[in-house]
């Protein structure tokens, strides 16, 4: 298509390409100055590459560049948020908008940078994901207690209103709910989440090769075993048997010398998060969640008027939890909040359904 001619809709399409070019380079120039080493100089990098498409825009609008656009919607708000937190969230979302480029189906774009964005979005998710690892254990626990309280405490509640009982009887009955299940889930993950690192503990390799290697049995070496145990080739075991009898003066095969599961039992560990951390996070959110669902009851509301606020206000969390979810898994957050509503909502309406029954049979 020439451009030596553009059209008003091209023009236009062009500077905001040229906005959200520029936007996407501030954002990453934003989210280096809060990192250091290898990220400072990846993002970086990245800022540089938009820079080089921002460039492309530039070269063919010539005078028509000016006045600048303001950036999408979307590229203010990462803005903002690059320069106020620079956090996983940021990233998330990054990597969101980078899989979300145009140029790969515009013939005013050029194949390379169709490739470029589409390199751009494994870049985030890699940096991404450093960062989805070192909340997960906690995050995972916080999330699943928020939703677990909304839609048990709300199902709760509507299951005792459907029977016909006092408004009183079902503001304690939340009440206990939003007790008994903090308590339940917080211990639960406790539990859960030092269980899993005693069996990682267990697993992981121990040291005792360096301190018994010198008392070996040259010729029936059984430190290779240990190390195929571990699940390395024969040739590695060999390699790493003979380095800790010390045959070997220098390091002649570095490739022979890495040790996996030492970098794998850390990043287990990482990933799990700590029991007290879960345990917290688990309690704290189920109860916030919980809590939701009777606040109509708490401020004096009856009947049906309360029953429908406190849907709304569930409903209302539920989307707001699945949007969060969505944003830090890369996905879309209006999708994820709608699924989180719908299941949220399914399960109240069940029980809601089986309380009326429960109540038509007792009365």
């Amino acid at each position: 298509m020439s451009t030596s001619n553009p059209s008003p809709a091209q023009i236009k399409r062009w500077r905001q390409y040229l906005a959200d070019e520029r936007a996407e380079a501030a954002v990453y120039r934003d989210l280096a100055k809060r990192r250091t080493g290898e990220e400072k100089t990846i993002l970086t990098a990245l800022a540089a590459a938009e820079g080089r498409h921002e460039q492309h825009w530039l070269n063919l609008l010539g005078d028509h560049a000016h006045p600048p656009l303001r950036p999408s919607v979307r590229n203010q708000l990462l803005g903002l948020l690059a320069r106020r937190f620079g956090s996983v969230f940021v990233l998330a979302l990054a990597q969101r908008a980078e899989s979300r480029s145009p140029y790969a189906s515009d013939a005013d774009a050029t194949d390379a940078m169709a490739a470029d964005e589409s390199i751009h979005e494994e870049v985030i998710r890699g940096l991404a994901a450093r960062g989805r690892n070192r909340l997960s254990g906690s995050f995972r626990a916080a999330v699943f207690g928020a939703n677990d309280g909304l839609v048990s405490n709300l199902s709760l509640v509507m299951g005792m209103a459907a029977t016909g009982v006092g408004s009183q009887v079902v503001l304690f009955s939340g009440i206990a709910g939003l007790l008994a299940g903090a308590l339940s889930m917080g211990a639960g993950e406790f539990v859960s989440v030092r269980s899993q690192r005693e069996l990682l503990d267990a697993s992981q390799p121990t040291q005792i090769t360096l301190s018994a290697a010198a008392s070996l049995d040259l010729e029936n070496n059984e430190l290779v075993l240990v190390y195929l145990a571990r699940g390395m080739s024969r040739d590695v075991a060999e390699h790493r048997a003979a380095e800790r009898m010390g045959q070997f003066s220098c390091d002649c095969d570095p490739s022979l010398s890495l040790q996996p599961e030492q970098f794998e039992a850390t990043n287990s560990h990482e990933t799990l998060g700590t029991a007290w951390g879960a345990a917290g996070s688990s309690f704290c959110f189920f109860a916030s969640g919980a809590i939701i669902p009777i606040l109509p009851f708490l401020f004096g509301m009856t009947g049906m008027g309360a029953l429908v606020l406190a849907c709304v206000l569930v409903g209302i969390a539920l989307l707001g939890t699945g949007a969060v979810v969505g944003l830090l898994s890369g996905a879309s957050p209006l999708w994820r909040g709608l699924r989180q509503l719908a299941i949220g909502m399914g399960a109240a309406a069940a029980t809601y359904l089986l309380g009326l029954l429960f109540g038509t049979v007792v009365g």
